[in-house]
């Protein structure tokens, strides 16, 4: 490991699998530098609100806290080890979003997740990505109840230009 995130990035990962793991067990087999950046980033982690420490008569325990579940969602959808591709396979995503005033919270947080799986907004409601992220959006649509504010459409076919258009503003 090279950089305190990385350290942050491993010890999230080994959260996420389990309910709470002892700290003795977070640094087991590694050396004494490795050791001290581990301490580092589990305090750092515990400072943001990421992890919390709790206490056994025998050891001490970190617990992955909401926060910490939420920035490892967002770990998972970035870089070189996302759980999907970030290749092209040839198939387009389109969502269609169309929520009322209303429910204008609930709007920001879709966009907000839109664009974090690499969607681009090419109109006011409609956005596209050639990434594989519709099933993230299936189970959005079925949890939130949006049958009829969210569509899904995943086709091999857009027009050429539309194509190059926006294969070049997604490589900006």
């Amino acid at each position: 490991m090279s950089s305190k995130s990385d350290y942050s990035k491993k010890i999230l990962g080994i959260l996420g699998q389990k309910t709470a793991i002892s700290l003795e067990n977070i640094k087991k087999g590694e050396d004494s530098k490795a050791k001290y950046a581990l301490t580092r980033s589990v305090k750092n982690m515990i400072e943001g609100g990421l992890a919390e420490i709790h206490k056994s008569t025998n050891q001490t325990f970190l617990k992955i806290t909401p926060k910490g579940k939420a920035k490892l969602n967002c770990l998972k959808l970035e870089g070189k080890d996302a759980l999907v591709s970030n290749s092209w396979d040839g198939m387009w995503r389109i969502i269609i979003l169309d929520m009322p005033e209303t429910r204008k919270n609930e709007r920001d947080s879709l966009r907000y997740i839109l664009k974090k799986a690499n969607f681009v907004c090419i109109k006011n409601t409609v956005w596209v990505s050639p990434f594989p992220y519709e099933h993230l959006f299936y189970n959005l649509k079925k949890d939130l109840g949006l049958s009829t504010e969210l569509i899904i459409i995943v086709t091999n076919k857009v027009d050429d230009d539309t194509a190059k258009n926006f294969l070049e503003s997604i490589k900006s």
